[in-house]
């Protein structure tokens, strides 16, 4: 079945078979499908409390286990080490045991790293814990949106999937409000709740049909599709699909990491990584981690700034989500780069300001601004769009190794992002927000030239489209 080579008129008919199995399917049984998304999230929430953890328990691990300067610096970067690790292995382990499998395993090394951190009595023990809630989470960043696109009806596809940024933008907002009031040991026990109930939860909802159907499972595959839509859904349409484009895959031969440099793969491979290295080397994570710092450099209330930034980030990633599906991803990504431009700007334009010794009331006002405008612009879609989209390109048969590369692609980034931004500050403070503004006018360029619109598509579609 050449999906790419269908007449505009033969579109038009299946459409409404589709939409009609949906349909039919969500007035009956939707719950089944939020139900898998929520315990899918849960690891997203697990994911924000890992990132969230730091930040409120630095001066206290300091304190209590006599930690240097460099010692808790190594602590917090051991977090992306292991995200690193965690995304180079979670493709081949989600294509192995299951995309519950791997959810499973996160949770576990999630977990695990939460009790060594709690019991910690010196540095060895928690930086093990560290380093293994660091996989889990880097496990999670990948797993998660792939199982949720895979399981969601097309008709609200990028909505569910989006939910996976909102949760993590949650996690670390309750983990950083949570931190101020218990303490660093109890922050971390607090941080097995959401592991647990992901853990628990994969054993009431069903597997990925499109993983089953991989797998040549076909009794459990339309077992679980039909689990998801509903009893007395019409399946046939859409498990055909699915069937067809496995059966193509079959004739291929397995993937391997050079496979990804092939023609039939390149354009899925260059969206892909390329919204992970914008979305990262746009300066998210520089201004993410050093927020606080930024305030204090302007002259605004650290505390103050902090609040509006945790509560914007999560309400503006929440208003995004039902509108996914209408608005489309491109459009999203166009808005909210076009967003983290003019954010960067108006905090260069404070910080050129200051350095000048000029409008010194001006300068906390407009930093304040700049930083608001950019989180609320990544949040508005760089944020969710690039882990949407590339649960959405890539085929089936080279899903685990391409998404566990595009995840390890993004956590490089978040590191050497984190790691630069302070040398960057030193060196130039507006200069620094002046090259994030020209690497995120590049992805605007980026996305009108090169990233397809997935809105309304099947996965089957998607895939027909930019691997032709």
């Amino acid at each position: 079945m050449k999906m790419s080579e269908e007449s505009d008129g033969s579109r038009e008919v299946r459409e409404p078979l589709v939409h009609k199995d949906m349909a039919e399917s969500k007035p009956e049984q939707p719950w089944m499908v939020y139900l898998s998304t929520f315990v899918a999230v849960c690891g997203s929430f697990a994911f924000g409390s890992c990132a969230g953890y730091s930040s409120p328990a630095q001066a206290a691990i300091r304190n209590d286990i006599s930690l240097s300067i460099a010692e808790f610096s190594l602590f917090g970067s051991l977090l992306t080490f292991g995200a690193m690790i965690g995304a180079i292995t979670s493709g081949p382990i989600a294509d192995l045991i299951g995309r519950k499998g791997a959810m499973r395993v996160s949770s576990a090394f999630c977990v695990a790293g939460w009790l060594a951190i709690f019991f910690a009595k010196g540095v060895v023990a928690l930086d093990l814990g560290r380093l293994a809630t660091g996989y889990g989470m880097g496990a999670f960043s990948y797993v998660v949106p792939i199982f949720i696109a895979e399981i969601a009806p097309k008709t609200f596809r990028g909505a569910l999937t989006t939910l996976n940024q909102i949760l993590i933008c949650t996690g670390v907002s309750v983990s950083f409000i949570i931190g101020t009031v218990v303490t660093w040991r109890v922050l971390a026990l607090i941080g097995i709740i959401p592991c647990a109930v992901s853990f628990l939860g994969l054993f009431c909802i069903p597997e990925s049909p499109r993983w089953l159907a991989k797998m040549g499972r076909d009794t459990e595959f339309e077992a679980a599709l039909r689990k998801l839509r509903g009893k007395k859904a019409d399946i046939s349409q859409e498990a055909a699909e699915i069937q067809d484009y496995i059966e193509t895959l079959e004739r291929l031969p397995k993937a391997k990491m050079l496979d990804l440099f092939q023609r039939r793969y390149i354009r899925s491979v260059l969206i892909a990584f390329g919204l992970m290295v914008f979305q990262q080397f746009g300066g998210i994570n520089g201004i993410c981690f050093y927020t606080s710092s930024i305030f204090e450099q302007a002259g605004f209330p650290t505390r103050l700034g902090m609040i509006i930034y945790a509560v914007l980030q999560v309400v503006i990633t929440a208003l995004n989500a039902p509108i996914v599906d209408r608005a489309g991803r491109k459009p999203l990504l166009l808005v909210s780069a076009t967003g983290l431009v003019i954010g960067c700007l108006i905090a260069a334009v404070s910080f050129y300001l200051k350095v000048h010794d000029m409008a010194h009331e001006a300068v906390p006002v407009l930093a304040v601004v700049g930083i608001m405008v950019y989180i609320g612009s990544f949040s508005a879609g760089m944020g969710a769009m690039p882990w949407v989209v590339m649960s959405e390109i890539f085929p089936i048969n080279i899903k685990g190794v391409a998404g566990g590369m595009a995840t390890l692609v993004n956590w490089f980034g978040a590191w050497a992002v984190s790691y630069t931004f302070n040398f960057l500050m030193s060196w130039s403070s507006y200069g620094t927000f002046i090259i994030y503004a020209v690497i995120n006018a590049l992805a605007i360029v980026f996305v009108i030239a090169v990233v397809p619109e997935t809105k309304g598509k099947t996965l089957e579609q998607i895939q027909a489209l930019v691997n032709p």
